[in-house]
This record gives structure tokens, C-alpha cells and sequence, in this order.
């Protein structure tokens, strides 16, 4: 008669088992993905906002608003969206939406068919802090997303 091992069988040892860890699910457990997709979202919005900026006047997409309602509006999302990818970021954040309504309004200037105006750029500034400060305040009332 086989004397029995003291592993026990072979599909019971410990060696046999795979080595399998499950995580918990924590209340922000997918805001990393979330985070991954609102960078996604932010960077696009930004090459949008570049085109729509610099394309020629003919080629350029319009809302049935005044340009000034776009200049706030897109410049509120985009400070909305990098403020919630980037949370721990808030100072590159500022430059990247302060800076590229800046870089954005000057880069008119090289084209004939545009103009940047000083007016048009104040717009897009003051849309990107109100999107930043909206983030920022999304980031402090918000329980399980968002947290750095």
C-alpha cells in the first residue's frame, strides 16, 4: 500500500498553486482609469482647440454662438479636464492651459487669413482658470475619485 506524501496530492500543494493575489475593491479603484481617459480626453481637446485656432478661417468649426461664448467654453473644458487627469499637477496644469492660449492667440499672427487679438486671448485665460478652479473644487468634494 503507497504511503501518503506529506505535501499531500499534488494539485493541494502549496508549490502547485499558482500564486494569486486579489486585491480588495477600494472605493477609488478606478480612478486611475478614469484619470488615464480624462488625460486622453484633455490632450485631444488641446490638439482640437490648436486646429480650430490656427486652420484657415474657411476650415474653421463654429458654434451658432458668439466666438467669445467658444473662446470661455473651450478653454473651461480643457482646464476641467487637465485639472482632473493631472490632480497632483496643478502649476504645470496652469501652464500648459494659460501657456496655450497664449502660443495659440500669437500663432494667428503667423497666418494671413487670422489675427490674434489680445481680447481673444484675456477670453481663453479667464475660460482656463474657471475650468481649473471648477476641477479643484470637483477634486475637493469628491469622496472616491480624483484624490491624488
Amino acid at each position: 500500500m503507497p504511503v501518503p506524501s506529506v505535501d499531500g496530492p499534488p494539485s493541494l500543494s502549496p508549490r502547485a498553486t499558482p500564486n494569486v493575489q486579489l486585491r480588495p475593491m477600494t472605493p477609488g479603484h478606478g480612478a486611475c482609469t478614469v484619470q488615464k481617459l480624462l488625460a486622453v480626453a484633455a490632450w485631444a481637446l488641446l490638439a482640437f482647440i490648436a486646429y480650430a485656432t490656427i486652420s484657415p478661417i474657411q476650415a474653421r468649426p463654429t458654434l451658432p454662438t458668439s466666438s467669445s461664448f467658444e473662446h470661455l467654453a473651450a478653454f473651461a473644458i480643457l482646464g476641467l479636464l487637465f485639472c482632473l487627469a493631472y490632480p497632483r499637477h496643478t502649476v504645470p496644469v496652469c501652464l500648459i492651459v494659460f501657456g496655450s492660449a497664449v502660443l495659440l492667440e500669437a500663432a494667428q499672427l503667423l497666418t494671413p487669413d487670422r489675427h490674434g487679438r489680445v481680447a481673444d486671448g484675456i477670453e481663453k485665460i479667464a475660460g482656463g482658470a474657471c475650468g481649473i478652479m471648477a476641477g479643484q473644487l470637483i477634486r475637493l468634494f469628491s469622496t472616491n475619485w480624483f484624490r491624488p
